[in-house]
């Protein structure tokens, strides 16, 4: 990328960004800049410039405060606003196919959450000429991210025929979504992003632990896991749905390197060593 961009949120997901983003790339993470006190940006904005936002929102709040503090203060606005929302805002499907065509109707606190910040930054974006591009997010995986110590410590996961379909995408072809979302040549709008295999969870955890030659955890009922797991997790397992990522493909322009989670879950070990 040869334009200038401000990555707002350096965790996970901005770091590998500015990681692979090259020159034009800076980011800003909470001891920089933060969003939940605000206040005037430590940087003179440029005239050209694009944004990238990955911070959640505050648990503390029922809208999203903190990307409304900075909206406030982007004068001038960016030319590009890529928003990293989540897959969460469809809500539970029973397993059907959903695409960016499909109403909202979120389930949990969090994804009313992300669709309010949807609404707010399509909006602002539209009041001060910015092209806002939305980035529907499932469950990220990679390198630090395979939940090795839950295998390594034997915690339960729902079994096979009672989880619905997966949907994830490898931090790297992410990354490459946000690089291709923040191109002038990709047209404003919302995108669902994942690989495109949608084996379950429960298949997931369990590659991991054969990659690494680990006992399977053991499968407990969606009744059983009910009184043993926290609400972020159930929810997570409640939703079902079938994300459809071809818009992602034909208008992004994005082919995922790791459209087989076995290939990403390989290389995300090796290079944890």
């Amino acid at each position: 990328m040869s334009f200038p961009t401000l990555v707002f949120g350096v965790g996970y997901l901005g770091k590998r960004v500015c990681t692979q983003g090259g020159h034009g790339i800076r980011g800003l993470p909470r001891a920089d800049y933060d969003l939940d006190t605000g206040g005037e940006l430590p940087i003179d904005l440029p005239a050209d410039y694009r944004v990238l936002y990955t911070v959640p929102p505050s648990r503390e709040s029922e809208g999203d405060t903190r990307l409304e503090r900075l909206l406030e203060v982007l004068d001038p606005a960016p030319q590009r606003f890529v928003y990293i929302s989540t897959t969460g805002v469809y809500g539970d499907h029973g397993g059907k196919d959903v695409d960016e065509s499909t109403p909202v109707r979120p389930g949990s606190p969090g994804a009313a959450q992300r669709v309010a910040a949807e609404s707010a930054l399509t909006e602002w974006a539209a009041r001060n000429g910015c092209a806002a591009v939305i980035l529907r997010v499932p469950g990220i995986y990679g390198p630090g991210r395979l939940g090795i110590d839950r295998i390594r410590e034997g915690s339960p996961i729902v079994r096979e025929e009672d989880v619905g379909p997966g949907n994830r995408i490898h931090v790297d072809d992410l990354a490459t979504c946000c690089g291709a979302a923040l191109d002038d040549s990709t047209p404003a709008g919302i995108y669902n992003v994942g690989d495109g295999d949608h084996r379950t969870s429960a298949w997931f955890t369990g590659e991991v632990a054969r990659q690494l030659d680990l006992p399977l955890p053991p499968a407990i009922t969606m009744a059983e896991a009910e009184t043993q797991f926290s609400p972020m997790r159930l929810s997570f397992l409640r939703d079902q749905r079938r994300v459809d990522t071809a818009k992602m493909r034909a208008v992004l322009g994005v082919i995922p390197k790791y459209a087989n989670p076995q290939d990403g879950i390989a290389a995300s070990l090796e290079e944890e060593g």
